[in-house]
């Protein structure tokens, strides 16, 4: 993965549709969309001025890695149609390793959370209430604990520099339904579980993920965005996770560490990254693709 460092892409040959937190999105036609992870970072969903080196590829590498691997329970986004062939030759280095050309879906406007661990606001709110998303925990539960059962904690989408935010199932049932909301919750847990069985063989807990969802006109759900990546789902090396304590990660966790410390109140425009926070970030996201993926 020796790819320029991209920040934000910038296409002419197809028409421009958005640009998220990490990634921009372009239109293929009227029916598909080429999504290109950048190597943004955005922490306290805030965009933060630096890019990770490679955090594009290994984004792309590891949802196209999740995609195949759970295939099985529901259907993806993916088209499986080279990024390179729907821009123009001189653009091609904007998206080679770290884009995808997918099905135009519609978003489901909630995210879909599940927690195995106890960590993040989950935590927070459990020290507060003693419930996550109003689900009642049993009393004396330690930062970074394994919950007695995998837990479904949907949240709002929030756009771009905005904070998502925990929601119960009820409001979740309120935003898309009742019968959509039970397959998602029921998809999602399954999806998780899967992934944290095998995670488990590569001495990795996934403590937590988002996933996110879309409809096509006959109301089909499919997984959509990314899956299963350190943007969207919390790594923990097995062999250093303990309770007590927020354990090191696999992910931008090692950036919020390192936010905390400085004179910042969370809000644009963030700090800029010391070198050595940016490298060892790099090194994060890559070694979580190394043990998951095999490369």
């Amino acid at each position: 993965m020796t790819h320029a460092t991209l920040f934000e892409s910038n296409l002419s040959s197809l028409k421009f549709l958005h640009r998220g937190k990490v990634r921009d999105i372009y239109a293929v036609g009227d029916d598909k969309l080429l999504v290109i992870q950048t190597d943004r970072l955005s922490a306290f969903d805030v965009i933060l001025p630096d890019p990770i080196p490679g955090k594009g590829q290994v984004l792309t590498a590891l949802s196209n890695f999740w995609f195949a691997k759970l295939a099985h329970i529901i259907p993806h986004h993916l088209t499986g149609i080279a990024p390179e062939s729907v821009v123009a030759p001189e653009e091609r280095d904007q998206v080679g390793g770290r884009a995808m050309v997918v099905r135009k879906f519609k978003p489901l406007m909630i995210e879909a959370v599940v927690r195995g661990y106890l960590i993040g606001s989950g935590w927070k709110d459990y020290q507060k209430t003693g419930t996550v998303c109003g689900i009642k925990l049993p009393a004396g539960l330690k930062e970074a604990e394994k919950l007695p059962e995998v837990i479904f904690t949907p949240a709002t989408k929030a756009p771009a520099g905005e904070h998502d935010e925990n929601i119960s199932y009820a409001e979740a049932e309120k935003i898309v339904g009742a019968e959509l909301a039970a397959k998602v919750r029921a998809v999602s847990i399954q999806l998780y579980n899967e992934a944290a069985a095998y995670a488990s063989t590569k001495g990795i807990i996934i403590a937590d993920s988002k996933f996110e969802f879309g409809t096509d006109d006959a109301g089909k759900l499919y997984l959509i965005d990314e899956v299963m990546t350190p943007d969207s789902s919390r790594f923990w090396p097995a062999d250093q996770y303990r309770t007590g304590a927020s354990p090191p990660s696999f992910d931008k966790q090692f950036v919020r560490n390192w936010l905390e410390t400085q004179p910042w109140n969370k809000k644009h425009p963030a700090p800029k990254l010391p070198s050595d926070v940016l490298a060892k970030t790099s090194e994060k996201y890559h070694e979580a693709l190394r043990l998951l993926a095999g490369y």
